[in-house]
């Protein structure tokens, strides 16, 4: 099978690992890749990931039969309408049911009618309006642009004024556009964050490994929000009785209720997660894999990648058993100075042939650009050093045993990822 992966990102590269690995790949390709993912697949050039007219000129030059999309933007841009329409096949969710990610007041909507457990909320199209709620309720609460944001667009505010300012920026000063025009303001829920991910045909359903990300720049989860620095897997947090309450609760009346509306959902669902006093609330939801914990899931995933994707395309998934190995894994990232703010480009990266060389170690490449036969940063989130050893304390050990062999100037990361599966573990 010949297959497209959209995007160029960490997570695109560990799904492009994973897809490698198939006895049943003929060629690999991605848009527009990084310099890691240049070594394992074709990477054409010019091509944008948002450029769907050339991305279906290149299918049928090329005999491409499916395209797989990483990050949230093509999807909700409607990648699947676009291409199945000349007869390319598409996994992942439709422009109606990537809204789920796309509409923070479309994924509220649809967890009313599914009853799911979510915070009280309210919806405002007037900044006035919005400003008169919050003067009366109170604080804390959180404030939500309606539209995506690239994850910048939720703020949570302790005190009134914060979610004044929060208003301001969003519905007035229009800091992130469009996405603004409307917003979600809801309660604060406090509790334990986690990440819930699920491959699903419309019907069935199968759970991924369980994971746990670190969203925080800095070590005890100080410093600005981040797209992630870690991620490890799996995660005491979610025990057997969870899981069971997070399928019955969230994931089952969910893929119901889009069935009920004639756009059965395909693809990766992602629960964004806060339980509070064993009950798991919904925070959000993501239509695709998360990032950076698609590399701590996909290396412990032993099906065959293409056959997983074959069964949930064909309706087939509860035919399937998802098989995760015993392996403990953990992902480390290595990110450029001024991250997540403005950073530095084009330093040079040293050491990854010396962490080739180590068992059990998985570099995947974020920022990175390829020229002749070395490597220099391009992004904000530069590497993902992961690791898999027999449990989460050895395979922190190895991470950061490949982490200390490599090095480009300015290189931040948290040297602490992990470390919240041994808080669970006394809980």
């Amino acid at each position: 099978m010949k297959i497209l992966v959209v995007g160029g990102g960490g997570r695109e590269h560990a799904i492009c690992y994973v897809l490698k690995k198939s006895k049943h790949l003929e060629k690999l390709y991605c848009v527009p890749g990084n310099g890691g993912i240049e070594e394992i697949a074709e990477v054409p050039k010019d091509i944008q990931a948002g450029d769907f007219s050339a991305l279906v000129e290149l299918c049928k030059k090329e005999g491409i039969e499916l395209v797989l999309p990483g990050p949230e933007e093509p999807l909700v841009k409607g990648i699947r309408d676009v291409l199945e329409e000349k007869g390319i096949k598409v996994f992942g969710p439709d422009r109606y049911t990537a809204n789920l990610e796309g509409s923070k007041i479309f994924a509220k909507e649809i967890m009313v009618k599914a009853g799911v457990p979510t915070a009280r909320f309210e919806v405002f199209e007037d900044p006035d309006k919005a400003r008169q709620y919050i003067e009366k309720v109170g604080a804390p609460l959180v404030v939500k642009a309606d539209g995506l944001c690239a994850g910048k667009g939720v703020f949570v505010c302790d005190t009134k004024e914060e979610a004044f300012q929060a208003v301001e920026k969003l519905m007035e000063q229009r800091i992130f556009g469009e996405a603004g025009q409307r917003v979600v303001i809801e309660e604060k829920l406090v509790g334990e964050e986690a990440s819930y991910i699920v491959i699903t045909d419309g019907e069935h359903f199968k759970a991924l490994p369980t994971s746990q990300d670190h969203k925080r720049l800095l070590d005890g989860d100080q410093g600005p929000n981040t797209g992630g620095m870690g991620a490890y897997s799996p995660t005491p947090l979610i025990t057997k009785d969870l899981r069971k309450e997070i399928e019955e609760k969230v994931i089952s009346p969910v893929l119901k209720t889009l069935a009920k509306e004639g756009h059965p959902y395909l693809g990766f669902l992602y629960a964004g997660l806060m339980i509070v006093n064993h009950i798991p609330y919904v925070l959000e939801f993501n239509c695709r894999l998360g990032d950076p914990e698609t590399q701590v899931i996909l290396p412990r995933v032993e099906n065959d990648f293409i056959e997983l994707l074959d069964a949930t395309l064909n309706g087939r998934l509860d035919k399937v058993d998802l098989v995760e190995t015993d392996k403990a894994c953990v992902c480390v990232v290595m990110a450029s100075k001024g991250y997540p703010g403005s950073y530095e480009k084009g330093k040079k990266i040293e050491g990854l042939d010396k962490v080739k060389q180590l068992e059990d170690v998985i570099v995947f490449h974020a920022g990175t650009k390829k020229e002749g036969d070395a490597f220099y940063t391009s992004g904000g989130r530069v590497l993902g050093v992961t690791a898999l050893d027999n449990d989460i304390p050895s395979a922190i050990k190895r991470a950061y045993q490949a982490v200390s062999l490599i090095h480009f100037d300015g290189a931040h990361y948290r040297k602490d990822i992990g470390q919240r599966y041994f808080k669970y573990l006394e809980t």
